[in-house]
């Protein structure tokens, strides 16, 4: 799946991280060609997350949903019968950033833009700032309230840590990918690498 500039800013991850261990087990729940709706129900069904059988369950899980849908099958693939424990989460990463407009922008545009810079700090107000600026032309982003504004830049940062993007401290981290994963990216979207801070682009 290409980033498209015309995606919409979709601002529904507030809720968990970059669920590694409840994506495994969607994936594996899903069978290809099938509608992700019934992947979500057969989920609710099995109990596949930790979360009580409720909404608080299916919003998750259809979050999960969402973001595996961006991976091609091969992808999903390699992500359940190949890949290890970094891999699976640079994957992970992969497909949250093609999930959510707005994190992969910041991946992109502060976090990269900073490593680049030397300027390894990364300050929560990176993401109030970034999000100012989207929201002067998008009524969506504008219209958020400050409970939800604050709930969503302490989701984006937990799942940079859980994806190995920024450490505990908000250090900027120096991304290693596998160069399996690196060949797949580059095989559909070179440009898409840009999400991994300390990895060359070329043309970038």
């Amino acid at each position: 799946m290409s980033a498209s500039t015309k995606q919409d800013y979709k601002m529904s991850f507030s809720t968990g991280g970059l669920f590694h261990n409840e994506s495994l087990e969607v994936a594996r729940l899903h069978l290809d060609g099938e509608p992700w709706e019934d992947t979500i129900l057969r989920a609710m069904e099995e109990g596949a997350t930790s979360l009580p059988k409720s909404a608080s369950n299916r919003r998750s899980l259809r979050e999960i949903s969402n973001r595996l849908l961006t991976l091609t099958s091969e992808e999903r693939a390699f992500l359940l019968d190949e890949a290890d424990r970094s891999e699976q989460q640079a994957l992970l990463w992969i497909a949250t950033c093609r999930a959510y407009r707005f994190i992969r922008e910041f991946a992109v545009e502060v976090v990269r833009d900073r490593y680049l810079g030397y300027q390894l700090e990364l300050p929560l107000e990176s993401f109030d700032i970034l999000l100012d600026a989207k929201a002067e032309w998008d009524d969506g982003l504008a219209n958020l309230n400050q409970s939800t504004r604050l709930k969503l830049r302490q989701i984006m940062f937990r799942i940079m840590r859980e994806a190995g993007i920024v450490s505990e401290d908000h250090r900027i981290q120096t991304a290693v990918i596998s160069t399996r994963v690196r060949h797949m990216i580059e095989a559909n979207n070179p440009g898409e690498l840009a999400i991994f801070p300390s990895v060359p682009v070329e043309g970038a």
